[in-house]
């Protein structure tokens, strides 16, 4: 039996056989976009041109498959209703019920959009056809500017869904308050875990600001790295050797869009699934007093 000691060293000289063997033949993927042309003083890259298609053709798809709702639905509509009822069953529970059909707009979208973007990359012609030199069409979540994008939306919504519905005064309370019950507790203590809450509170705000940078830099790497990699595979086989990698990007695309699209819903559901817990315990009470 080989020991994780044994494996490791195996896969890491595999990994730089691999990225030395790319940049020798020139299948390696630049982690820069190109410009193709210019719209005034800004570049149209090879990213931007893959993002419209794709946008392009999931409104077209979408709104051919729902153009006319029936009672007993199409194939299309079968799908997409499965894809709105799936997503919505999941993020429920995360941010909470009073929210979910408001994020639920935002939270499809991304997943969606996501999704056929880091697919995009095993469509034929993608990272093979050429403008004047230039890659022409390249994933657009393989370029750091497209997903830093995707992490800028998805904050700005985060902080609108918490103000909206959660309020200034429960998010500052969930980032600074002091959790501890005064009852339980010596006084002495509890007013000094004011400082220790509000310390914590500033280390949440830092992590907070940081939220973006990981949500971009994780799902660039994975998209970036699975280029490079089926680069490399056609490199050194264009026949049979680079199928099971497309299977495995395949199932690395469903899991980075599925993983964004869960931690946007569970930074939503920290602050706003506490109203929920909120309401229940109310109307626990309620029952109680009329009881």
């Amino acid at each position: 039996m080989f020991r994780t000691s044994k494996i490791l060293p195996i896969f890491a000289f595999l990994a730089t056989a691999l990225t030395s063997f790319a940049s020798e033949v020139g299948h390696g993927v630049s982690p820069k976009s190109e410009a193709l042309f210019m719209v005034g003083p800004l570049p149209v890259t090879n990213s931007m041109v893959t993002s419209w298609i794709v946008a392009a053709v999931l409104i077209i798809v979408i709104r051919l498959a729902i153009k006319k709702p029936q009672l007993i639905p199409t194939r299309g509509q079968a799908m997409v209703e499965s894809l709105v009822e799936g997503v919505l069953d999941l993020i429920s529970p995360i941010v909470g019920s009073k929210v979910a059909k408001h994020t639920f707009p935002l939270l499809i979208a991304l997943f969606t959009y996501i999704l056929i973007q880091n697919w995009s990359g095993l469509f034929p012609g993608v990272g093979t056809i050429f403008y004047h030199g230039k890659e022409f069409i390249r994933p657009g979540n393989a370029d750091m500017n497209g997903t830093i994008a995707l992490a800028v939306v998805s904050f700005a919504a985060w902080f609108y869904f918490i103000m909206r519905y959660a309020g200034p005064k429960l998010v500052l309370f969930d980032i600074f308050g002091n959790k501890a019950d005064k009852k339980e507790i010596p006084a002495v203590i509890y007013y000094f875990l004011f400082l220790i809450f509000f310390a914590v509170g500033l280390i949440e705000i830092v992590s907070i600001v940081f939220r973006p940078v990981s949500l971009s830099f994780r799902l660039f790497g994975n998209v970036f790295g699975g280029e490079n990699l089926l680069h490399a595979m056609s490199g050194m086989c264009k026949w049979g050797l680079p199928i099971p990698f497309y299977f495995l990007e395949l199932l690395i695309g469903f899991v980075q869009a599925l993983v964004f699209t869960l931690l946007v819903s569970v930074y939503i559901g920290l602050i706003c699934n506490h109203g929920d817990d909120h309401h229940d315990d109310d109307h626990a009470k309620d029952g109680a007093s009329h009881h």
